[in-house]
């Protein structure tokens, strides 16, 4: 019997391919970065056919370094760049534009004249988000009222959407199936998270017509089988979920008040609410976290624009590193009779403060500041956001405070132990680091395998997560008050140098 599963991982920079074995350890994987356009200020955009040919590239070596055929994979899992956004022909599959990134800003103006308009708390009532270039709804208008010809398609029902899982779905089926999942869908400004539908008001609102959107299953479903001449058989596709909440299913989340954040070029938070669809009124967003067997569970997430950047920033852009970790001990280095804050908003502050157009600054700088005092201030960062967004959780959703959440981490930044600490004692909660670091591919591979009746039902599969390292806050509460006072000084400080629309 077929024991192995394969995710695809198809990230914002790189496609990758992971071979697990039935006890959720790595037989192996494969990765392969792609080329990033940016072809004006603040727009980035990727080549669908880069994304395609990259991730079969990359499933293809990892079936082969792990010595298995198509007869032995059960299931396939995908996670994905979530707002990603693809158009495509549905007789051709060609796109008629290249995909437009999450990061990119094309669509401020748009988001403007919603916000003008007054369709905020509509749109806010029933999808959980903000209306922000960040998602996808306002990059399908923009393409099918900038592409020539596109909205004409669009309405004759010639022309698909989708996330790049839609686009990998539909590409591996060989155009049999157009579907995605409801975490997916929930982050497109066009689907109301309450009714687990996609939205006629919010598609008139901004005019994409039905005819072009996937199908929305559960995040563990049947999603189709591969063209057999791709992988060597057909394997069925049984698992499907954006990018964070995978790793919030690979980190066992799964019980109301359990969090995980994940570390990378920024980080995302994410605080499973259960069945509650918890409204945020600190900025922060209302996603579903997965759905299974159609039952929708939710999470508040909160995003930081900048936090593996800004080591990147000390090694790249100062000069002070040659490898990001040196920070932690250069960090410990730090004269404790000064108090140095990074507010590191390079590209504006993420969550929960939504504001894109202050900027980075720094506070405490006196003659001695040297390289252990901007590294200490640059991992301190991370950590006094990552408290932000914690507050704002615990303040959102009051059921929090009494569930003594800990907080369980992934991405590169966790490898800092100097970072974990801090982070503990900040908090003043304990933080969890995880054996498996991979842990967006193993929340694509368990929704597969539960598809496939090879993994447990998630009590069971919560059971084999397996702890690398608790960190225990060990920080005086007197500390710990002067510390966060001094930050929320710092971020005040940049709020107040906000220049407005002018």
């Amino acid at each position: 019997m077929a024991s192995h599963i394969l995710a695809i991982d198809q990230g914002t920079t790189s496609s990758r391919a992971i071979v697990f074995r039935s006890d959720i350890s790595i037989a192996a994987q494969a990765q392969q970065e792609f080329q990033q356009h940016f072809p004006a200020s603040g727009w980035v955009e990727h080549e669908p056919e880069d994304i395609w040919i990259s991730t079969l590239a990359t499933c293809r070596e990892a079936m082969s370094k792990a010595n298995v055929a198509a007869s032995d994979i059960a299931a396939i899992g995908i996670t994905n760049q979530r707002e990603t956004t693809v158009v495509w022909d549905r007789a051709t599959g060609s796109a008629v534009h290249r995909a437009i990134v999450w990061q990119d800003r094309r669509t401020a103006e748009i988001c403007a004249r919603l916000k003008a308009e007054g369709h905020e708390p509509l749109i806010s009532a029933r999808t959980g988000l903000i209306i922000d270039p960040y998602f996808s709804g306002t990059k399908v208008a923009w393409i099918l009222d900038q592409v020539p010809g596109a909205r004409e398609r669009a309405e004759r029902g010639e022309l698909m959407f989708g996330t790049v899982d839609s686009y990998l779905l539909w590409r591996l089926t060989g155009g049999k199936v157009h579907a995605t999942d409801a975490t997916n869908a929930s982050r497109t400004l066009l689907f109301n998270i309450h009714k687990g539908e996609w939205d006629d008001d919010l598609l008139k609102l901004l005019r994409v017509p039905r005819s072009m959107l996937p199908d929305v299953r559960d995040s563990s479903a049947d999603f189709g089988e591969t063209e057999p001449h791709l992988l060597g058989g057909a394997i069925a596709v049984r698992g499907i979920a954006g990018d964070q909440q995978a790793a919030t299913i690979g980190q066992a989340c799964f019980s109301p008040g359990m969090m995980k954040s994940t570390y990378g070029t920024g980080c995302f938070a994410l605080l499973n609410t259960g069945t509650t669809a918890v409204a945020s009124k600190n900025k922060l967003l209302t996603t579903i976290a997965y759905q299974l067997n159609g039952q929708r569970t939710y999470a508040l997430e909160g995003s930081i624009f900048v936090a593996g950047s800004a080591v990147q920033w000390l090694r790249d852009g100062l000069g002070l590193i040659k490898h990001a970790s040196e920070t932690g001990s250069l960090a410990d280095a730090n004269d404790t009779m000064q108090s140095v804050y990074l507010v590191p908003a390079f590209v504006g502050l993420g969550a929960p403060y939504w504001n894109p157009r202050v900027r980075g600054a720094l506070f405490g700088l006196t003659r001695n500041t040297g390289p252990a005092e901007l590294a200490h201030a640059v991992l301190e960062s991370v950590c006094y956001q990552t408290f932000d967004l914690w507050a704002a959780m615990r303040a959102d959703w009051p059921e929090a405070k009494e569930t003594n959440t800990v907080l369980r981490v992934d991405g590169g930044m966790t490898a800092s132990d100097w970072t974990m600490q801090r982070l503990s004692d900040l908090l003043d909660a304990p933080v969890d680091r995880p054996m498996i670091q991979e842990t967006t591919a193993v929340g694509a591979a368990y929704l597969a395998g539960l598809g496939a009746g090879v993994y447990p039902e998630p009590a069971r599969f919560a059971d084999s997560w397996r702890l690398e390292r608790r960190f225990r806050p060990n920080m005086s509460e007197a500390t710990r008050v002067r510390k966060l006072k001094g930050w929320s000084h710092a971020v005040k400080g940049v709020l107040a140098s906000d220049p407005g629309d002018s």
